[in-house]
């Protein structure tokens, strides 16, 4: 099921999907935030380092499919299917956006 999500949202999933590293941090503001399994990434080159990382090691596919959207903030319900254990796993996606730029995200089950 096709979700309208914002565009910084948008080109982060596409960035994903296409698996590019460093469009995936391109899509974040310069003192950004990621929380990721229990680790914090500060800034666009650990975000592209750990993007880089989760790209190596997994094969996978995620479909959002739900959102719900509060101003600046939206989360972001996704379907994830891969080579990784506990697949396939529906997760949250909490993102924070500042100017249309990704600001802060939590990925949590």
């Amino acid at each position: 099921m096709a979700i309208d999500l914002p565009p910084g949202i948008a080109r982060y999933f596409d960035a994903d999907r296409r698996r590019d590293a460093a469009a995936i941090a391109g899509c974040f503001t310069a003192d950004s935030i990621v929380q990721d399994e229990g680790h914090t990434y500060t800034g666009r080159d650990a975000i592209q380092e750990w993007a880089a990382d989760y790209l190596a090691k997994y094969l996978c596919a995620t479909e959002p499919f739900a959102i719900t959207d509060k101003g600046n903030k939206a989360v972001v319900i996704s379907h994830v299917v891969g080579n990784f254990p506990g697949s396939p796993v529906d997760l949250r996606y909490q993102f924070t956006l500042a100017d249309g730029a990704i600001a802060c995200l939590e990925i949590t089950l």
